[in-house]
C-alpha cells in the first residue's frame, strides 16, 4: 500500500501528462464578465496524485472541466503527454471524470454500471467481462456484482463510480470533490484508499478539494488556487511549512501572522521589527525583497513557552488555555495587541496560566517565514 506522501506503488515521473499554457477562461462579457482563471500555467506529471485546492470560486473546477474538454478556454493550450488536445471533444480524451454525485445508473448493477463505458466504446463481450472482474477486485465490491447502485451504502457508491472512471484505463482520471457527501470517518477512510488506488493503477489523479486536510492527507503536490490564479505548487510539506504567499499560510492550518518592517537580512534570513519594536528572525522566501513592509507566519507548534528566566523571542499576556490532550493551545495577546496562539506539549504544571499572566514565547530557529 502508498503512504499518504507517495512511497511505494508507481512513483512520479517529472515528465508532465497534462500541462497547460497561458490558460485563460471568461464566462461573459463586458462589465458583466468572470473571469474565473486568469493566464494559468501548470505541469502535472505522470503517475502522481495532483491536488487543486482552494476557496470556492477560485477556478479549481474550471480547470478541471478545461481538461475534461467540457469547457473550451477562451485562450491557451492544453497538452496531453506533449500532444494539443485543447479542441478535442471529451470522448476524444483519454481523460475520465469522477462526480461528486457519482452519477450511477441506479436501475443497473454494480458490474454493470462498470462496464457501461466500456460498453459505449465497442469493447468485446469477453474482454468487458475481463475488465470489470479486475475492477470489482480493485475496489474490494466483489460480492457486491449483482446489485443495484440504490442498495449500496455512499461509500461503496463512490468505489462504483471510481471503477467505472477506471476501467477503461484513462492516462488521467479527475475528480471533482468526490468524497465531499459522505461522512467524517468514512471521508478520512476513502481518503487512504484513493491514495492507495492511484499508487496501485499508476495512473495520473487530478484531485479537486477546498478541505486543506483532505488535500495534505493523499496529494503528492498541491496547487493553491486564489481568483481565478494558482498562488503556490509544491508538496504538502513545502506548502505547509515553507509557504510564499500570506494567503496560502493562512488557508493551510492554523497560523499566527505578525506585521512588521524588514531592517535588515543577511543569508535568506531577514530582522523583522514588529509593531511593539520587538525585532525577530524570520526566512525570506527565494527571489523575495529584503526591505519594505512584511507579513511573518510562524504556526503555533512552531513555538513554545520559553523556561522561565529564559529569554524570549517574544512576549504576550494569557488570555485562554485550551486542552487538547497531549498538548495544550495558549491564546495570548501580544503588546501590539494582535493575538498569538502556540501549541504547548506535555505538562504545563508550575506555570502560571491564569489569565492575565505575562508569558514568554520561543520560537523555533528557522520556523518564522516572511510572506508576500
Amino acid at each position: 500500500m502508498a503512504t499518504a506522501n507517495g512511497e511505494g506503488g508507481h512513483p512520479a515521473t517529472s515528465k508532465a501528462a497534462i500541462s497547460a499554457r497561458s490558460l485563460v477562461k471568461t464566462f461573459g462579457a463586458g462589465e458583466h464578465a468572470v473571469h474565473a482563471l486568469k493566464d494559468v500555467d501548470i505541469d502535472i506529471r505522470e503517475n502522481e496524485f495532483f491536488t487543486l485546492l482552494g476557496p470556492s470560486g477560485c477556478g479549481k473546477t474550471t480547470l478541471l472541466r478545461l481538461i475534461a474538454g467540457f469547457e473550451l478556454p477562451s485562450s491557451g493550450t492544453i497538452l496531453l503527454d506533449g500532444k494539443d488536445i485543447t479542441a478535442l471533444p471529451p470522448y476524444k480524451r483519454p481523460v475520465n471524470t469522477v462526480f461528486q454525485s457519482y452519477a450511477l445508473f441506479p436501475h443497473m448493477t454494480v458490474a454493470d454500471n462498470i462496464g457501461f463505458g466500456l460498453k459505449m466504446l465497442g469493447r468485446p463481450s469477453g474482454d468487458i467481462a475481463d475488465r470489470v472482474q479486475k475492477m470489482l477486485a480493485l475496489v474490494q465490491l466483489e460480492a457486491m456484482a449483482n446489485r443495484r447502485t440504490d442498495q449500496l451504502s455512499g461509500g461503496q457508491q463512490q468505489r462504483v463510480a471510481l471503477a467505472r472512471a477506471l476501467a477503461p484505463a484513462p492516462k488521467v482520471l479527475l475528480l471533482d470533490e468526490p468524497l465531499a457527501a459522505l461522512d467524517l470517518k468514512l471521508r478520512k477512510n476513502m481518503q487512504i484508499e484513493l491514495k492507495s488506488l492511484q499508487a496501485e493503477t499508476g495512473i495520473t489523479f487530478v484531485f479537486v478539494t477546498h478541505d486543506q486536510e483532505e488535500a495534505l492527507t493523499m496529494s503528492d503536490r498541491i496547487a493553491v488556487m486564489r481568483s481565478g490564479e494558482i498562488l503556490q505548487i509544491g508538496s504538502p510539506k513545502e506548502i505547509y511549512e515553507r509557504p510564499t504567499h500570506r494567503f496560502v499560510a493562512d488557508f493551510i492550518g492554523d497560523i499566527n501572522i505578525l506585521e512588521g518592517q524588514i531592517a535588515g537580512a543577511e543569508g535568506g534570513t531577514a530582522q523583522v521589527r514588529l509593531k511593539d519594536g520587538t525585532t525577530i528572525a524570520a526566512r525570506l522566501a527565494e527571489g523575495m525583497a529584503a526591505s519594505g513592509a512584511a507579513a511573518v507566519a510562524i504556526r503555533p507548534e512552531a513555538a513554545t513557552l520559553a523556561a522561565q528566566g529564559a529569554p524570549a523571542d517574544l512576549t504576550g499576556t494569557l488570555e485562554n488555555v485550551v486542552y487538547f490532550g497531549a498538548a495544550s493551545y495558549l491564546h495570548l495577546r501580544l503588546p501590539s495587541g494582535e493575538e498569538f496562539v502556540l501549541r504547548q506539549p506535555g505538562t504545563l504544571e508550575g506555570r502560571d496560566l491564569s489569565p492575565g499572566a505575562t508569558l514568554g514565547i520561543a520560537i523555533q530557529p528557522g520556523r518564522a517565514r516572511v510572506l508576500e
